[in-house]
């Protein structure tokens, strides 16, 4: 069994795999090398959550370069419904 580190869960989580669930994705927490797996309609995305200041880490930047699939950062429930495609992005001020 490898040993995982202690993963720091960002005070959106709740909510946003919460919105995810009531719109009826299937949602693991995965914490390495992204926060979530999301799977909709038979497409599976990766998501990573930051706060609104949070920052992706360096290898979380790498990873997501060099990742040939879906995959977003997302920082609230309204962005992670689109990622999947569950909501149109909000029009530009």
């Amino acid at each position: 069994m490898i040993p995982r580190r202690a993963q720091r869960i960002d005070s959106n989580q709740a909510e946003i795999v919460a919105a995810l669930k009531r719109a009826g994705c299937t949602v693991e927490f995965i914490g390495q090398p992204l926060d979530l797996l999301v799977g909709r309609a038979g497409v599976t995305y990766l998501l990573e959550l930051k706060t609104e200041d949070g920052d992706v880490k360096p290898g979380q930047r790498e990873f997501l370069k060099a990742w040939n699939g879906q995959a977003a950062v997302v920082h609230s429930f309204e962005e992670a419904l689109q990622v999947v495609g569950l909501a149109k992005p909000a029009k530009a001020a």
